[in-house]
């Protein structure tokens, strides 16, 4: 039997942040075991809408035939409560939550106790809850009052993916993936890079950097700053194709996060072998496990440079954390796992 569900996106599908990719992938998957899904976007400027586009994107849902199955992104989700308590009323109503947004990095105490009270009034209007993190999951279960029985972490997929051949010149080369947001941390690891000059290394930082102009410009402003324009190079958003040349060519994967609800960059550098250094923020500790890399808390500068210092010296300890990051993606689930688990979510629902 085919079953037929709305799936709502805040803005173009095709959008390179990794919310998006797992909307993309996990569509592509759910289509393949046989669900017909019909994707609506409700529009830009989430999670911060305007009037007009906040009246749009309800239009957009309340025109959507009763009794039909609606997943709505949580980008948008968790700012449209009225919207949600009126569409569970006509429709099995999935929340996708990728991480709160009163958790994202550089709000007011004011901007995240909004959030987190939409958030928390939009969910419970939420016949089921997707999150892509078992962290995730306990966040809700304990500070939005989702009850855990109606909460299916699904994961996002990991394709499998040659182990990176890394330079062959002496200089280490590093690679951060991620949009220039504040969340992501590159102002803390461009300033833990600019304690070791002393070090053979390069950074590229492939990510979109359009999202949030304040925090591109302050990178670009540190990295002048510090001097480092001839060692780090900032490419913004790039192909698939160009991204898996990045990996295949790197030796070290590094971020400095200040929250991810699960991280998708750092299970791709476990994929393609690349020992990784990084944050214990969020669910970053769950899937980057003991050995396959050095985790030091959020905003530590120095820590972070410590960690670096100690992969970028040390070719042997990079082998060994290359072997238990190959090792340790051998668990990560694949796409098709994760829509498995996604569709269960979806017929609970019904």
């Amino acid at each position: 039997m085919v079953r037929s569900i709305a799936f709502a996106v805040p803005g173009e599908l095709a959008t390179s942040t990794g919310g998006f990719v797992y909307d993309r992938r996990m569509i592509a998957e759910l289509e393949r075991l046989g669900w017909n899904i019909d994707i609506v976007n409700l529009g830009e400027g989430f999670p911060r809408p305007s009037p007009e586009q906040r009246k749009a994107a309800q239009e957009r849902l309340l025109a959507l035939a009763a009794g039909c199955p609606i997943v709505i992104d949580g980008l948008a989700f968790g700012v449209l409560p009225e919207v949600a308590l009126q569409l569970c009323l006509r429709h099995p109503l999935i929340a996708l939550v990728h991480h709160p947004l009163a958790l994202e990095s550089g709000l007011s105490a004011k901007q995240a106790d909004e959030f987190r009270a939409s958030e928390r009034a939009a969910l419970a209007a939420a016949r089921r809850v997707v999150v892509t993190s078992a962290t995730t999951a306990r966040l809700l279960a304990a500070d939005y009052s989702v009850p855990a029985e109606n909460i299916v972490v699904a994961c996002p997929g990991t394709d499998s993916a040659p182990a990176a051949h890394g330079s062959d010149d002496g200089i280490v080369r590093l690679l951060a993936v991620g949009a220039v947001v504040q969340r992501k941390g590159f102002d803390v690891l461009v300033a833990a890079l600019a304690t070791l000059p002393d070090l053979p290394w390069r950074l590229t930082i492939a990510g979109d950097r359009g999202r949030d102009s304040e925090t591109a410009t302050r990178l670009n402003a540190d990295i002048a700053r510090y001097k480092l324009s001839d060692r780090i190079a900032v490419l913004g958003a790039v192909s698939p194709e160009r991204l898996a040349e990045l990996y295949a060519g790197a030796d070290l994967f590094t971020l400095a996060s200040r929250f991810e609800g699960y991280g998708m960059a750092f299970s791709e550098a476990l994929a393609h072998g690349l020992p990784v250094i990084g944050t214990t923020a969020g669910a970053i500790p769950h899937t980057v496990v003991p050995g396959a890399g050095i985790l030091v808390a959020p905003d530590d500068a120095p820590a972070l440079a410590a960690a670096l210092r100690r992969a970028i010296e040390n070719p042997a300890e990079r082998r060994r954390m290359a072997a238990a990051a190959r090792m340790a993606a051998r668990a990560l689930p694949s796409w098709q796992d994760s829509a498995k688990l996604f569709a269960r979510a979806l017929e609970a629902a019904e």
